[in-house]
């Protein structure tokens, strides 16, 4: 009796540490782009459009990763809930890896023409598709694995993910922007990070060869509840739960999208902050944004997940308000504390999420409607603001009426949870 908390303790060491360094490379790849998308691909690959088309084609092609997550949802949640999570974790890596180590070494439009735009839209669907198993997977890896009462502060880690894969490549970007000329960097050194990734993924397959199946999952092939199409069987039972988990989800991706990708552009072209200090404060904010992920995670085994939430997102909807008339003060620390502001909450209406979501659906199909309800939110909370923002800035609505679509969307979020039920004191 005494000795089997010492087996499963480095057993769950194992699992937070996989769920961690999973997402984190993960979101290393497709932040990567979106800061790419921000800087140089307007020019790289559309170089034909005035500024603000150039932009606006860019932030098409890092729309259409988030049109594409949840198809890769569905896919990966499928196999994931007929075979297991740990399986499709590793091919999930590989995609995502693959495909954006060959954007990095995709030619431009200056040397094969229209092929260049064609062939990185056909990579960056490739890359949703991976990360659209990704998440699913991690926070199933770790709410399953989770001891009685603290599923929170388990899925914190793959919610930390973005965290760290954010810095890592904002601040790879960041070292390059100082160490080379504009020239330098728009011609190749742009997409280093890409190929860099090939580094961290067969990290990340090293950690996640050794983590073994979720012993909820290993439960349900015991008794054979495996549902034959799991997806038809939620589209059956819980579509609405999956709808209205998106719509939770969807503040979340509208403050951090707002925050790093339109504002980066903005930031830089409109304010004309110098890109190096723009990048700074995006990683100060994402900082930020770990904490708040940190302490809402923990907070919500106590206060239970619906209730801390809630709580984030009605502080949103006042921060989306204020957070562009900071903006255009055009002071660096004002700036600095719109983002902090923006990605503390965040991180806040994020937290809870790796284990309020898993929570919402029964084990036959928990992995396809976490994905699913995970990447929908993304469709309109992720995709939609840079273009959106854009759309605005050109045709002189000016930034408060961003502002007021920000919180708009926390709103939408706010009464989706309203809708929903409390999970944390739920058996799994």
């Amino acid at each position: 009796m005494t000795t089997s908390p010492q087996i499963q303790a480095p057993s769950r060491s194992r699992i937070a540490v996989a769920s961690l360094v999973g997402t984190a490379i993960e979101f290393y790849d497709f932040y990567i782009y979106g800061t790419a998308a921000a800087l140089v691909l307007n020019t790289a690959f559309f170089p034909g459009m005035d500024p603000v088309a150039g932009s606006l084609a860019a932030f098409s092609t890092f729309a259409v990763a988030f049109v594409s997550r949840p198809l890769g949802s569905a896919v990966f949640g499928h196999w994931g809930d007929r075979i297991g999570r740990k399986s499709m974790l590793v091919v999930s890596l590989l995609v995502m890896g693959l495909s954006t180590v060959l954007i990095g070494l995709l030619p431009g439009y200056a040397a094969i023409g229209v092929a260049a735009p064609v062939l990185l839209v056909l990579l960056r669907f490739t890359q949703g598709i991976g990360l659209g198993g990704e998440w699913g997977g991690a926070a199933l890896l770790a709410t399953e694995h989770a001891p009685p009462g603290k599923r929170g502060l388990y899925a914190m880690f793959p919610q930390l993910g973005p965290s760290v894969g954010f810095i890592a490549a904002n601040g790879l970007f960041l070292i390059l922007g100082e160490t080379l000329s504009d020239a330098q960097f728009d011609s190749w050194g742009w997409r280093l990070p890409f190929v860099a990734s090939l580094l961290l993924v067969v990290v990340g397959l090293y950690v996640r060869l050794k983590i073994s199946e979720t012993p909820v999952f290993q439960q349900a092939m015991d008794q054979r509840r495996i549902a034959r199409v799991p997806f038809a069987g939620l589209m059956r039972h819980q579509w609405r739960r999956v709808l209205l988990g998106a719509g939770a989800m969807t503040i979340a991706y509208t403050l951090f999208y707002t925050a790093t990708t339109y504002c980066l552009a903005y930031g830089t072209e409109t304010l004309e902050i110098s890109r190096t200090t723009m990048l700074a404060l995006t990683m100060v904010g994402v900082l930020f944004m770990a904490a708040g992920t940190v302490a809402s995670s923990m907070v919500s085994d106590r206060l239970g997940r619906r209730r801390t939430l809630i709580t984030g997102t009605v502080v949103a909807i006042a921060w989306g308000l204020v957070m562009f008339p900071l903006m255009e003060t055009r002071s660096v620390f004002l700036v600095g504390v719109a983002l902090a502001g923006a990605l503390g909450l965040m991180g806040l209406v994020f937290g809870p999420m790796g284990a309020y979501l898993p929570e919402l659906f029964d084990t036959e199909y928990r992995y396809s409607g976490a994905s699913v309800a995970y990447s929908l939110g993304g469709v309109l909370g992720g995709a939609v603001p840079p273009l959106v923002a854009t759309s605005m800035q050109a045709s002189g609505l000016g930034v408060m009426a961003i502002g007021g679509y920000v919180s708009a969307m926390a709103v939408l979020s706010l009464l989706c949870l309203l809708a929903l039920p409390e999970t944390g004191d739920r058996t799994l």
